[in-house]
């Protein structure tokens, strides 16, 4: 098992040997995958249904099939997560980010200012709109889902576009209010 941080929420967590099985064998997947359980995981275990739930919303929007590359999504993730100053989010997309690009620079541009990040226009109007949804949400009209059309964008990509923004505000709502910790593990990755 890999070192987990001692302090994984401000709240308390169930311990590992309580959990149902198809938990239990999901956690062990993590650990022959990426020698870790992420702690957010272990901080939405509170609430087995509840972390059934997030995993399925994540696994559906972070992995299914969709127009958006894997990496653009961690991408829309990590500027978010900039906007509201998560660091849970900032340190595991961040390390995502580094490790799907091939690029540490991009990963560490995303996380302080995406518009210091050398991107295809495609990406930066991606990310323009993630940031508006994330900063002004109210804001949005027709002419920024326009702006993404222009970049190439299809009708079903803006959607994937603004569920995943959607997503990670939520999930950097609840990381904050919980004071959730990242793995150490994170900080080294693809570096």
């Amino acid at each position: 098992m890999s070192s987990q941080s001692p302090h994984i929420t401000a709240l308390d967590i169930a311990p590992l040997d309580t959990f149902d099985e198809d938990l239990t064998a999901y956690f062990a997947k993590c650990e022959e995958k990426l020698g870790l359980i992420p702690n957010v995981l272990r901080a939405y275990s509170f609430d087995q249904d509840k972390l059934r739930a997030f995993m399925g919303m994540y696994n559906d929007l972070m992995l299914s099939d969709s127009g958006l590359s894997k990496l653009e999504r961690e991408m829309i993730a990590v500027t978010v997560s900039s906007g509201n100053k998560c660091f849970y989010c900032l340190t595991a997309h961040g390390a995502a980010v580094r490790q799907l690009s091939g690029d540490p620079a991009l990963g560490e541009a995303l996380v302080m200012n995406y518009r210091t990040a050398d991107l295809e226009p495609r990406q930066r109007a991606m990310l323009d709109f993630a940031w508006k949804m994330t900063m002004q949400p109210a804001a949005i009209e027709d002419a920024d889902r326009q702006a993404l059309r222009d970049a190439g964008f299809s009708d079903r990509d803006i959607w994937d576009i603004a569920a995943v923004a959607s997503f990670f505000n939520m999930s950097n709502r609840m990381a904050t209010a919980v004071d959730m910790q990242p793995n150490p593990e994170y900080h080294a990755m693809a570096r």
